[in-house]
Order: structure tokens, then C-alpha cells, then sequence
């Protein structure tokens, strides 16, 4: 988890998210850096993020914003191939989602009357915990 101001963009945070995330291994070894794939919605529809994960080697799973696509398609045969999409694969992403709905159950997290940033954080750290105790 990564706390950031209310108004700042959820695109500006990915490549720091993608920087924090840890995929245990099932066998001794330190956990990698990079996961398999990714699933994200249409917020994370943009160029340098699709080259950030271009470059990492991760598969994607991220729908093209209608501007995009009508933008590309202008542009006629130099607009580029469309970006694959598994439509299959996306249905699962709901499971984020779900998930962040019930953190937000909580309802010092919610609210977020916390001043500072790492007592935020803290608190939906503290929550994450509970939500998956009763499930």
C-alpha cells in the first residue's frame, strides 16, 4: 500500500506500487520483484505505463480508452496495432476491487480522519488483517 493525497491520480503511484510488489516463492529464495501478469482498468490506459511494463517483461491485461482507440484509428495504418486484451482474465480483476470495498468498511479508513500519512497507513494495515480473519 502506498498513501498518497486525495487529489493526486492513481496513474502517478503505479510505478512505485509495481516497485513494492514481492511474489513469494514456494521454495527457499528471496521473493521477486516482477509478477507474471497484471490487471488494471482503463485509469492505467497510457503509453508510458504500457512501456514500463513493456520493459519489465510483465503480460498485460489493461482495456484501451475510447480516445485512445479512435486516436489510433485516425492515424490510420501508422496508429499501431491494438493492445491485447483477455476479456476472461479481466472479469477476475473484480477480486481487487471487492477487496478494497471491505477495507473501506472500516470506517477510520474510510474517513480518514488520520493527520499524518503513516498513521493512515497504519490503520488500513491493521484492517487488512481483520478483513481476511473473517473471510
Amino acid at each position: 500500500m502506498i498513501v498518497t493525497p486525495g487529489q493526486r491520480a492513481d496513474c502517478t503511484q503505479f510505478q512505485p506500487v509495481l516497485e513494492k510488489i514481492r511474489v513469494p516463492r514456494l521454495g527457499p529464495g528471496r521473493p521477486r520483484k516482477k509478477p507474471d501478469s497484471l490487471a488494471a482498468d482503463k485509469t492505467y490506459s497510457n503509453g508510458p505505463i504500457r512501456d514500463c511494463l513493456r520493459q519489465r517483461g510483465i503480460q498485460h491485461t489493461i482495456p484501451e480508452k475510447a480516445d485512445s482507440q479512435s486516436a489510433r484509428l485516425r492515424k490510420g495504418p501508422n496508429g499501431g496495432r491494438p493492445p491485447g486484451f483477455d476479456e476472461e482474465r479481466y472479469k477476475k480483476r473484480n477480486t481487487v476491487e471487492r477487496a478494497i470495498n471491505r477495507l473501506k468498511n472500516a470506517r477510520a479508513v474510510a474517513t480518514r480522519h488520520d493527520k499524518r500519512g503513516y498513521v493512515y497507513l497504519g490503520t488500513a494495515t491493521a484492517a487488512a488483517p481483520a478483513i481476511w480473519l473473517r473471510t
